[in-house]
């Protein structure tokens, strides 16, 4: 079940938010098909913009941090969603290794890594901290106010095809990182244990590009679904790389057609905006600056990495105390369990600065089922709805990229 939570954005539901909840039988069920035959990511974020006309993902973060972010309220959502996660994966599971970031962990992180592990223990698991860092030797104490007791992080040893710490062999293994510096051999070839979430959802092999080429295919049927126009679920979206002058001209040549395209749905209908682009690393990982461009001429080479997503910019209208903000959207397995809005300073609504300030999404009192023609309180059911679509592009993306699936294809062939 989608949680009921306040959201922030005052005034009427657009006509695509009164859609949704009018097709809502029919969306459920799509859905339920969709699982049926696909593996949703063990959990994700994404990032959703309501620009009023249009409400999209803007990204969908397979490795997610942030989750103390989440209102209290919203926890047993997440147990629950937990469990049936670990029911399906393997049912027999009793311990669970959580792999964070190499490096210390930011006081954030650590609580984000506490919130995760209070999570899975209440879901039934025994649960440790692994590091891959080659520079950890011996066990380290992690120490946050939230947490009762110091939380031991240990180095993660291997024994023929299975990760174990000194005293703990886990039957899972959750990883909090991105594998932004590539797949360390220890994580290779592993049986009997289950990798969640795969090696190729880590920046090594993932690219935004393909999820969002995934992300416009599931919108387009979707959109086919629900009698929409897939446009207003899913921003336009090209790559391309910066590595020489002429690749440099053929990314100006994409933006230039990337804008005309957005410029006449935008006439079509009647909305009255300039529209931009966002240009981000295709490859990830985190802190990569985004770029704002509204010209093709401003696109500095100098600036980005060698493989570029372009994007369209969807500016959201979302605000918390008059202050900009944009939503994220938490879910385990395929349950929506919560979110938090990410507020900015200014007027940054194409939201590539920094966040100043996070607010949780709490879920409503009186819990109330979404309907059309309610108040604005069902707008997060729509938010879930989007968050839910990337899901599914995400395991569509997830597969293409499995190497065990490549394998049977070219068998096939």
């Amino acid at each position: 079940m989608v949680p009921h939570l306040i959201t922030a954005l005052a005034g009427p539901l657009s006509e695509l938010e009164e859609r949704i909840l009018e097709a809502a039988p029919v969306i459920e069920r799509w859905f339920r098909q969709e699982w049926m035959e696909h593996t949703p990511p063990i959990y994700a974020a994404a990032r959703v913009h309501n620009a009023g006309f249009k409400l999209a993902t803007l990204d969908l973060d397979l490795f997610p941090r942030g989750w103390h972010l989440l209102a209290e309220s919203t926890m047993p959502l997440a147990v629950l969603a937990a469990q049936a996660a670990i029911e399906k994966i393997c049912p027999e599971a009793r311990r669970l290794l959580i792999v964070p970031e190499n490096g210390a962990p930011a006081d954030a992180d650590l609580a984000s890594l506490h919130r995760l592990q209070q999570i899975f223990r209440m879901a039934g698991l025994e649960v440790r901290f692994g590091s891959l860092d080659p520079a950890l030797n011996a066990t380290t104490q992690l120490a946050h106010p939230d947490a009762s007791a110091p939380m031991p992080l240990e180095p993660i040893q291997r024994h023929k095809t299975r990760l174990h710490t000194q005293d703990f062999e886990p039957c899972s293994v959750l990883l909090c990182n991105a594998l932004g510096a590539g797949v360390p051999g220890i994580l290779e070839d592993l049986f009997g244990q289950h990798l969640l979430p795969p090696l190729q959802a880590g920046w090594s092999t993932r690219r935004r590009s393909r999820h969002r080429s995934f992300y416009m295919d599931a919108a387009k049927r979707f959109g086919k679904l629900i009698g929409v126009d897939p446009w207003l679920l899913a921003p336009f979206a090209d790559a391309g790389s910066t590595d020489s002058p002429q690749a440099i001209a053929a990314l100006r040549e994409r933006a230039n057609a990337l804008l005309a395209r957005i410029r006449r749905k935008y006439r079509s209908y009647g909305i009255q905006e300039q529209p931009c682009l966002l240009l981000a690393s295709d490859a990830g990982p985190r802190g990569v600056p985004v770029q704002i461009i509204r010209d093709p001429r401003e696109i500095d080479p100098t600036t980005l990495p060698a493989e570029v997503l372009l994007q369209e910019g969807v500016p959201t209208r979302e605000r918390v105390d008059a202050a900009v903000a944009e939503s994220w959207v938490y879910s385990i397995d395929r349950y929506i369990v919560g979110g938090y809005y990410c507020v900015h300073d200014g007027d940054a609504s194409e939201m590539c600065d920094a966040c100043s300030s996070f607010v949780p999404q709490a879920i409503a009192e009186p819990p109330q089922l979404p309907r059309a023609g309610a108040p604005d309180h069902n707008r997060f059911y729509m938010y879930g709805v989007i968050a839910r679509l990337a899901l599914v592009a995400a395991s569509y993306e997830l597969e293409a990229t499995d190497p065990e699936w490549l394998s049977l294809q070219d068998e096939e062939e």
